[in-house]
């Protein structure tokens, strides 16, 4: 199993769905692609690392330790980074409709999902905060 090349599609299969939710959010092909069937093919890539490494793994998520050594397996690594793939992308395409329901401008959209994908919590910090200012809501989820 080649993990580079995994590593490289996995990568690049999530870049067609964030550029989506950048030029075109609420077309009905953009969320079928970023909450249905990109995130559905990197959990199967997930579960199949998973699978594989499964009866080799010697840490936990117990410790910091113990994920280090998890994450110190390159099997393990890049289910990690397959992980924050899928949960990046359903976090994007959340705020994506999330900011389309609440008329915040494509403008300012677009800087959230990029940081998003680039630095996951943050860009969702940015875009909570962006919310807070222009509705005064922060905690209504749809």
């Amino acid at each position: 199993m080649n993990l580079e090349a995994l590593f490289s599609g996995a990568s690049a299969l999530v870049i067609p769905a964030w550029v989506l939710l950048v030029v075109a959010p609420g077309w009905r092909w953009t969320r079928r692609l970023a909450t249905v069937v990109t995130p559905t093919l990197l959990s199967l890539l997930y579960l199949y690392l998973f699978v594989m490494q499964f009866r080799v793994l010697g840490g936990s998520f117990t410790t910091l330790a113990r994920v280090g050594q998890l994450f110190a397996v390159p099997t393990v690594m890049l289910a990690g980074w397959i992980h924050y793939l899928a949960f990046d992308l359903l976090v994007g395409s959340w705020m994506a409709r999330d900011g389309m329901q609440r008329n915040i401008p494509r403008l300012v959209m677009i800087p959230c999902l990029l940081l998003t994908l680039l630095l996951g919590p943050f860009g969702l910090l940015v875009y909570r905060g962006i919310r807070w200012a222009r509705t005064g809501d922060v905690w209504e989820a749809e």
